[in-house]
């Protein structure tokens, strides 16, 4: 592949830059994912894609490349399993992506977390699920058996696509995200249309991405969520008024009543490990008071893994 003339057509600054077609973003991003790319042009190359932004064809294009090169799993029988991407933690308030989970995983709903954590700055999300006694899984077959019996399983990347966690393990030399990062969102090792994707964005921009990108993931009979992140996490924020968009079929699906509105609900500074998974603990138990923002979230991820 000619590394220098697809630099050429990427690195031309934001307004001068051409998009890749499908065919040449997917032969590119396998080429990636592979390690084939020598590391002055990949370095380029995903500034390039920062800097300009990737259009809809690369992102097809990548994501194809991806799920060609992830792991498979069996899906449980029942409800769809929700995808919860998890690649940031805590920072300044409580994640409460677990509480989610534990919520969806009550009620019968199968939930596979899976991520990575390379964030000097902020507590692993790792760290918070070992608290609650949710180890990662050593194995694909074991997390297979979990989901089948209590209904939750966590892999870290790795172990579904080694090539994206090396491309997402670039970000502290590169000092920037890359397109790994919005494309791990979309990754989901089940049989099609048997995966409820999560996919939790900061940025404005990624949510008309993703919002162009997820109904073509969702013809087969597959499910998905966009919707903002807390702190880069996939739990609704608890303040904001809610943003979930859905989509099944290939379309957008209801989620949440139309007259939300902001809450003045007192966001938990208990982010380190231990303190998080207590507070975590007291929601489940009723001892504290369960944000009305999860709950719409967890009734909207349920709508979707049964429906």
């Amino acid at each position: 592949m000619d590394y220098a003339s697809l630099i050429k057509e990427m690195g031309r600054g934001a307004r001068g830059a051409r998009d890749l077609n499908r065919e040449q973003a997917e032969a590119l991003f396998g080429e990636m994912l592979d390690g084939k790319v020598p590391d002055m042009e990949l370095g380029a190359m995903l500034i390039a894609l920062r800097v300009k932004g990737e259009s809809a064809d690369e992102v097809a294009g990548f994501l194809a490349a991806m799920q060609v090169r992830t792991a498979k799993l069996t899906a449980p029988d029942g409800p769809r399993t929700v995808l919860l991407p998890s690649f940031n933690g805590a920072r300044k308030q409580a994640n409460l992506m677990p509480l989610v989970a534990l919520l969806l995983a009550r009620e019968g709903v199968p939930v596979l977390i899976f991520g990575r954590h390379d964030f000097d700055s902020r507590h692993s999300p790792f760290e918070l699920l070992g608290a609650l006694g949710l180890h990662a899984s050593p194995s694909l077959a074991d997390a297979e058996t979990r989901l089948a019996g209590d209904k939750l399983a966590v892999l870290p990347l790795q172990m579904l696509n080694p090539g994206l966690n090396s491309l997402m393990a670039l970000r502290p030399r590169l000092g920037v995200r890359n397109s790994s990062h919005s494309l791990a969102k979309l990754l989901d090792p089940f049989p099609v249309g048997r995966g409820v994707r999560v996919v939790a964005v900061t940025h404005p921009e990624y949510l008309d991405s993703m919002a162009a990108a997820l109904p073509g993931l969702t013809v087969d009979g597959g499910r998905a969520m966009l919707m903002r992140a807390s702190e880069g996490e996939a739990y609704a924020h608890l303040r904001r008024k809610a943003h979930l968009i859905g989509f099944q079929n290939g379309d957008t699906a209801p989620l949440h009543p139309a007259d939300t509105a902001d809450l003045d609900w007192l966001l938990s500074p208990a982010c380190a490990p231990a303190e998080n998974a207590a507070l975590i603990k007291a929601m489940l138990e009723g001892r504290e008071t369960v944000p009305p923002r999860i709950l719409e979230q967890v009734a909207a991820l349920r709508f979707l893994a049964t429906n």
